[in-house]
This record gives C-alpha cells, structure tokens and sequence, in this order.
C-alpha cells in the first residue's frame, strides 16, 4: 500500500501517513516553501488557547502541530488515525498525550474541550460531515472550532501557476525528500478536488456550527476557518 485512492477508505489513508510518518514533517516544510511553520503559528494564534484550555488536536500526526498549545499553558489532546504516525510523535514527544482516534466516531465525551482543531487533515476524511458533527459534539457550548486546510487561490493567475506546482512540481520534489512519494501524488490530488472557502463555510454551518469565518493565508492557498458551538 503506497497510495490512497481519493474516495479516501480510511484503512488506505492511515495505512499512507503510516509510510511516510519519519519525514513527514521535513517533507512539508520543503514542499511548502518553510510555509508550514506559520501556517501553525497561524492556528495557535486563532485557538487562542492559554492555561487551563483543554485543547483537541485532530490529525495532530507526529503532535508537532501539538507543541504551540502546550507550551501556551493549555492541555492538549493530540488524536489521529494513523498509528505510524503516533509511534513517530511519541518517540519525539513522550511528555504529549497521543491518542488513536477516528474523527467520525471520537473517543470523548459530549462537551469535552475548550477548543478543537484540525490542520491539514479534514479533506482526509471519509465523511467531512460527520466529523463536523463530532467536533461540534466533543467541543463544550461556546467552544471554538479552527480547521486549517489547503483551499483555493483567491488570484486567478496564482491560482493556475498553484496548481501547476501541485501537479507536476510536487512530485519530483517528494521524490526527493520523501519515503513515499506516491503519497503526495495523492495529497496533491485530495487539495485539487477540496471545497473552496465559501463552500466550507457552508457545510460547517449547516453541521451546527455558528458565527463561521475564515481568514485567507499565503493568499488563499491555505484557509482558516472559524466557527463556534452555540452556548
């Protein structure tokens, strides 16, 4: 198993970031032009977190994306699906709670964190919907959910000469960097087919979410989204 195929079966997809989980952090701060790490400084500065948050890090990975929350007070909870990648994250981070986790059927409680988020790993997801939902149920009324995802070019030029590098730059340069390349033939394919903001937007609401936005990064190749569960 080298790639996962786009309808996204959830054994394929954590069997790929099992295979690539030792470089997988490397990786993307090469493929994304150092952009990765204030993409995460992006997401620590709208969760907000501070001492006494309980925090939710879905798709937490190797729990890199883990570290800002920590080290700002809160409690975090990394979760993902990929037991490759927990394995790797615990290695670097025995201190992190790493938890096995599916984001359609959680392993919390109703009303559980302050703040729940997930960077880079929705678009993953065999039912988007359904891990809206779950994210609403975990997360305590008047929580925040931020999702960090890949998303569309807002400058029509950009947007072709994005997908231009996603397409055929990429990846040559996974092959470079990567354990599996073929891996990032597939994530490259998952960023092409994902919602734009407004269409993300949407679905969020209509899975109960409230007071949604979203803010543009690296000019829209990356979007934060906002929403908050009702009080």
């Amino acid at each position: 198993m080298t790639r996962a195929s786009l309808d996204k079966q959830p054994h394929e997809v954590a069997a790929m970031f099992d295979d690539v989980a030792a470089k997988y952090d490397l990786t993307n701060d090469v493929l994304s032009l150092g952009q990765a790490r204030a993409w995460r400084r992006a997401v620590a500065e709208a969760v907000a977190a501070g001492p006494g948050d309980l925090v939710l890090d879905l798709g937490a990975g190797t729990g890199t994306s883990s570290l800002p929350f920590a080290e700002a007070g809160a409690k975090v909870v990394p979760c993902d699906f990929s037991v490759g990648m927990l394995t790797e994250g615990k290695r670097r981070h025995p201190e992190l709670p790493l938890t096995a986790g599916d984001a359609t059927r959680l392993p919390f409680a109703d009303d559980t964190f302050d703040s729940v988020t997930i960077s880079f790993a929705l678009r993953n997801v065999q039912e988007t919907d359904a891990a809206l939902r779950e994210m609403q149920r975990v997360t305590k009324p008047g929580g925040k959910l931020v999702i960090c995802e890949f998303s569309t070019p807002t400058w029509t030029p950009f947007r072709t000469v994005y997908t231009e590098y996603l397409m055929r730059a990429l990846p040559p340069v996974a092959t470079a960097v990567s354990s599996n390349p073929d891996a990032y033939v597939y994530l490259a394919e998952s960023i092409r087919v994902w919602p734009d903001q407004p269409t993300l937007a949407s679905r969020m609401q209509d899975n109960g979410w409230s007071k949604v936005a979203w803010r543009n990064l690296t000019g829209g190749i990356v979007a934060l989204h906002r929403g908050y569960k009702q009080a």
